[in-house]
């Protein structure tokens, strides 16, 4: 589906692939409902917008709170009069500690955000796209959705089921108006760690240590609305997430060692 003038809600607007994709968006000519929880990066990326922002509106929610979640499609109708495509971008990472020193109320967090969010912007904006002659949903999961990372697991078990989430929806939808495209970034530079009270900053001290540089949160954001205009099923974004996806099929426990070498020295 091209994004030129179709409205698009994009959660995570507020800063990193989030805001590059409303940016991205709003120079193709589209419109633009960015949500995110912080009022602040949503005013930032207002003014960054520059001479677009009068397609843009901003809203502040919290994606897991179902309540403010299922009240937004009023909102996003009442400046936009309709709704196109919904990307679900917005995410958080963990602190980054081994799964049996991970508070439960961590992985509450992971999974109420990164799945539930997901899932409580698609079911509410879902019947309003299957009333569009054509419609599209953009499900933002994570290399780390398909490759165990040790010491992020709840984070990667969240993202694996957006994953699989997508890819039903996707199969739910075959014949419909509505496409469905699901995204896995490798690394990418942006401060999703900062933003999400993580300890450390998993991609960033991984990537000191790598060969494959991270991803620039434009050109992430270039290559998912190139997956969205072609209808892509499922679009990786990095060398790093191509060469895992690539590998974790063929020698899947090779995979999984080489990404705990990776980590051990961080989780020491």
């Amino acid at each position: 589906m091209k994004a030129e003038s179709k409205v698009f809600v994009v959660t995570g607007g507020g800063n990193g692939i989030g805001r590059e994709l409303v940016l991205a968006l709003l120079s193709k000519g589209a419109r633009v409902a960015a949500v995110d929880i912080s009022e602040k990066g949503l005013l930032e990326t207002v003014e960054l917008a520059g001479s677009h922002k009068d397609r843009l509106s901003t809203h502040v929610v919290n994606i897991a709170d179902r309540a403010a979640v299922d009240a937004l499609p009023d909102a996003v109708l009442a400046v936009h009069k309709t709704v196109d495509g919904l990307i679900n971008c917005a995410g958080i990472i963990q602190k980054f500690v081994k799964f049996k020193d991970l508070p439960m109320s961590e992985v509450d967090r992971m999974i109420n955000v990164n799945f539930y969010g997901t899932v409580n912007m698609t079911k509410a904006f879902l019947p309003h796209l299957m009333n569009r002659p054509e419609a599209h949903i953009v499900n933002v999961s994570s290399m780390g959705g398909f490759l165990p990372v040790p010491g992020q697991a709840l984070y990667g078990a969240s993202k694996a089921a957006v994953k699989l989430f997508t890819e039903a929806l996707y199969a739910e939808m075959m014949g419909t108006n509505v496409h469905v495209t699901i995204v896995f970034p490798g690394a990418i530079q942006t401060n999703i760690a900062a933003n999400s009270g993580a300890m450390m900053t998993l991609a960033s001290d991984a990537a000191k240590t790598s060969s494959i540089k991270m991803t620039p949160p434009h050109t992430a954001a270039e290559v998912i609305v190139n997956g969205m205009e072609n209808n892509s099923f499922r679009v990786l974004i990095g060398n790093d997430s191509k060469m895992m996806d690539f590998l974790v099929r063929l020698q899947p426990k090779r995979a999984v060692k080489i990404i705990a070498d990776q980590m051990a020295s961080l989780l020491k």
